[in-house]
């Protein structure tokens, strides 16, 4: 019963930050700045993860949940691809990207494939 609930916390603050009219990162140009200073990581590398760890929490409550990897994986795609659309066709303030499905489905897939290693690390060995 827990799962659920968390993945629909999760479900409604993605779709916050998803369908926000302007881009999220627009008043955290500081906190950029300084990851920049301490990293030397461009802002593209920052935005990049930032946009991998964002859907690392939907693959491992889908995978978690589900019990197949695959249909989990192809969700974070699903959803992404979505999510780019709706931003291309009704947000005109924020970038729908191509490059942002890969790195969100990235993202997905790197949950999944979590929840996978630890449930084969927490097998028993015969």
């Amino acid at each position: 019963m827990v799962l659920p609930l968390l993945l629909a916390a999760y479900v409604v603050g993605l779709a916050l930050v998803a369908f926000w009219p302007s881009h999220v990162d627009e008043g955290a140009g500081p906190l950029i700045l300084w990851i920049q200073d301490r990293t030397g990581l461009s802002y593209e590398t920052i935005e990049s993860a930032s946009n991998v760890l964002l859907f690392v929490p939907m693959g491992v409550l889908l995978r978690a949940l589900l019990r197949r990897a695959w249909p989990a994986m192809l969700l974070g795609l699903v959803v992404s691809v979505a999510i780019e659309a709706g931003q291309a066709l009704f947000l005109p303030g924020r970038t729908a990207s191509l490059a942002d499905v890969v790195t969100n489905t990235a993202g997905c897939v790197l949950g999944v494939l979590v929840v996978v290693l630890v449930r084969r690390l927490r097998r028993p060995r015969r």
